[in-house]
C-alpha cells in the first residue's frame, strides 16, 4: 500500500491556500500563511495514512487477513526482524513447510507490508501461466535493475513482453544452443588453464565465485553477443571489474532497496550516494560496448528491433547468461566441496567419457547431455541454491488466486529456495542434497527429479514468463562444471562453512556467499 503522494499533496495545496486566505476566517482559527498551512495538512494526513496503513489495514481491513500466517511477528514490523536477520528466502523454507495452508501465505514486512506467498502448484499454475500477466515486476524493480538494463524481455510486459519472447525464440531453440556447446566447452578449458597456473604458480586457494564470473562473462561474450571479453586472461578487464562491482551486495545498495519501498524511484535515484553514482557509470560503460550480436542474430533477422532494444536484450542477456550461472557455479563448488563422495563419482564419469580440459578434442552436446550424474548433480546444484532466491510481483489489477479476492497492487512473492524445498512436493529428502533424485531408476521420475508437479522446480520459473535461456544456462553450467571437476580436486578452505548455518549469504540480483567461497584446488594430473 504505497504512499498517495499525489492526493495528500493537492489535498495539502488546498489547506494552504484556504488558510492563507480569507476562505477560512474565525477568532479562535489563526490566519497561517500557505506553506505552514501546506506542511501542516501534509503531516497531519501523513501520520493519519500511516496509522492506516500499519495499524488498521493489514489488521483489521485487508481482505487478506485471514490467510493463514506466521504467528510470531511484531505489532508494527511483522515478521521483518526475520526477513532481514535471514538470507533471502529462508524464512520461507521454514513456513512452506510449517503453515498448513491451501497455496497462500501471508506475512507482513517493515511497517506491516502486505505479502502473499505463493506455495502450491495450483497457485503457482494460476500466477505464472493463466494469469501471468495480473501480475507484474514491482516498480521498485523496474527502477532498480531497468535503469541499468533497459526494458528487454526481461522488464517488458503484457501484448509487449509477449512479442519480444516470440521473436526472440528461435535464437534460443535447442538446435542453436547445441550448436554453441564446443563455445562453452573452449571456454571452459581456458578456465580451467588460467586456474590451474594459479594454483601451481601463486596459491592452490581459489575465490571461485569471481573466477565462475569471469569465466561465465566470457561464454555470454562470444556465445551470446560473438565478443570475447577476454575476462578470464584478464581479471583486470575494465568490463568484468564493472560486472562485479555493479552486482556486489552492499549496504548502501540495501538502504537504497528499502528506500525504494516508500519513495519514488526515480527521486531514490537522483539521491547522491557513491552507490547512484557507480551505478550510472557502470551502466555508461557497459552500454557503450558495441552490439555485437549472436544469439540475438536470429531474431534480429524479423527486423523488428530497433538500435536502443536491440542494447537492452543485449544488457539482459549479460546479466541472465552471466551472473545466474556465476552463483550456480559458486554454490556447485560449495557442495561438491561438501560431499566428496558426490564430486568422486562426477569425476569418474567426466575421465570415462569426456577428453581432457589439455585436449584440442573437440566436443558437441550429445557428449554432454550424455553424461547421466553430471545432469543430476546439475540440477541439484540449481534445485538446492537456485541463483535467484526469491522474485515479487505486484497484482496489476483486482484478481483472485485459488478463488482467493487479490486486491489490485497486492505484492506476491514466488520464493525458488522455498518451492524447490517444499517437503509436500519433494518428499521427505527435500532439505538435502541428492543427486540421485534426477536419476533413472525403478518407480522413479529422474526427469523431474521425483517431485509431484511440474511447478517444483522453480529455478527458471514456469509459463509464458518462464527463463527463455533455460538451454543455454543449463548448457553452460554442464560445460564449466564437468571442466573443473575434472581438473580439481575441491575441498573448503574454511571447514566452519560445511555448516550452512555460518553461511552469510547476501544477494544484490543473485544469493552468493558475502565474504566469497574460498576453496582448496587439487590439481589432478593428466587431465
Amino acid at each position: 500500500m504505497g504512499l498517495p503522494y499525489r492526493s495528500i499533496t493537492v489535498l495539502a495545496a488546498g489547506v494552504g491556500y484556504a488558510l492563507s486566505s480569507d476562505l477560512i476566517s474565525t477568532p479562535q482559527l489563526p490566519r497561517l500563511g500557505f506553506t505552514a498551512g501546506f506542511l501542516a495538512a501534509w503531516t497531519l494526513q501523513f501520520w493519519l495514512w500511516a496509522f492506516w496503513a500499519v495499524v488498521l489495514y493489514p489488521k483489521f481491513f485487508s481482505p487478506l487477513r485471514h490467510l493463514p500466517s506466521p504467528d510470531d511477528g511484531s505489532f508494527y514490523n511483522g515478521q521483518w526482524e526475520k526477513i532481514s536477520a535471514l538470507p533471502s528466502g529462508v524464512p520461507m523454507i521454514e513456513w512452506i513447510n510449517s503453515i498448513p495452508n491451501n497455496g497462500l501465505i501471508r506475512y507482513l514486512g517493515i511497517l506491516n507490508l502486505e505479502r502473499v506467498m505463493v506455495t502450491s502448484p495450483k497457485a503457482l499454475a494460476e500466477v505464472l501461466t493463466t494469469k501471468c500477466y495480473d501480475f507484474e515486476k514491482p516498480e521498485q524493480l523496474r527502477w532498480s535493475l531497468g535503469r541499468i538494463l533497459g526494458i528487454g524481455i526481461l522488464f517488458a510486459e503484457g501484448d509487449e513482453h509477449n512479442i519480444q519472447r516470440r521473436k526472440l525464440m528461435p535464437a534460443f531453440s535447442f538446435r542453436h544452443i547445441k550448436d554453441l556447446y564446443p563455445v562453452f566447452w573452449s571456454k571452459s578449458k581456458e578456465s580451467v588453464e588460467a586456474m590451474t597456473s594459479t594454483v601451481l604458480n601463486d596459491s592452490p586457494v581459489l575465490e571461485v565465485g569471481s573466477w565462475a564470473s569471469r569465466a561465465t562473462l566470457d561464454m555470454i561474450g562470444v556465445a551470446g553477443l560473438g565478443r570475447d571479453f577476454n575476462a578470464i586472461a584478464d581479471p583486470s578487464n575494465p568490463l568484468s571489474q564493472t560486472y562485479q562491482s555493479l552486482f556486489k551486495p552492499s549496504a548502501q545498495g540495501r538502504l537504497l532497496g528499502l528506500i525504494s519501498l516508500f519513495l519514488p524511484g526515480w527521486f531514490v535515484d537522483k539521491l547522491p550516494v557513491s552507490r547512484n553514482n557507480d551505478v550510472h557509470h557502470a551502466v555508461r560503460l557497459i552500454r557503450s560496448r558495441p552490439p555485437s550480436v549472436d544469439i540475438l542474430s536470429v531474431a534480429l533477422q524479423s527486423g523488428s528491433f530497433t538500435d536502443s532494444n536491440l542494447v537492452d536484450q543485449m544488457m539482459t542477456f549479460l546479466l541472465a547468461g552471466h551472473e545466474t550461472t556465476a552463483s550456480a557455479m559458486t554454490w556447485a563448488c560449495y557442495l561438491l566441496a561438501k560431499h566428496p563422495e558426490i564430486q568422486t563419482r562426477l569425476r569418474h564419469e567426466i575421465h570415462a567419457n569426456l577428453p581432457p580440459a589439455s585436449s584440442d578434442k573437440p566436443i558437441t552436446s550429445s557428449d554432454i547431455d550424455a553424461l547421466p550424474y553430471l545432469h543430476a548433480v546439475c540440477s541439484e546444484v540449481l534445485r538446492y541454491f537456485a541463483p535467484v532466491a526469491l522474485l515479487m510481483r505486484d497484482a496489476a489489477r483486482d484478481t483472485t488466486i485459488q478463488g482467493v479476492f487479490i486486491p489490485k497492487g497486492t505484492r506476491i512473492v514466488i520464493t525458488p529456495w522455498a518451492i524447490n524445498k517444499s517437503v509436500e512436493m519433494w518428499g521427505e529428502d527435500a532439505l538435502e542434497f541428492t543427486p540421485e533424485r534426477w536419476m533413472d531408476g525403478p518407480g522413479k521420475k529422474a526427469a523431474s527429479g521425483g517431485a509431484s508437479s511440474n511447478y517444483a522446480f522453480m529455478t527458471f520459473l514456469a509459463g509464458p514468463r518462464g527463463c527463455i535461456g533455460r538451454g543455454f544456462a543449463e548448457a553452460e553450467f554442464k560445460c564449466l562444471l564437468a571442466s573443473w571437476v575434472g581438473r580439481f580436486r575441491m575441498a573448503l578452505e574454511n571447514e566452519e562453512e560445511r555448516d550452512e548455518g555460518n553461511l552469510e549469504i547476501k544477494g544484490a540480483i543473485t544469493a552468493r556467499p558475502a565474504r566469497g567461497m574460498f576453496v582448496r584446488m587439487e590439481v589432478v594430473e593428466g587431465w
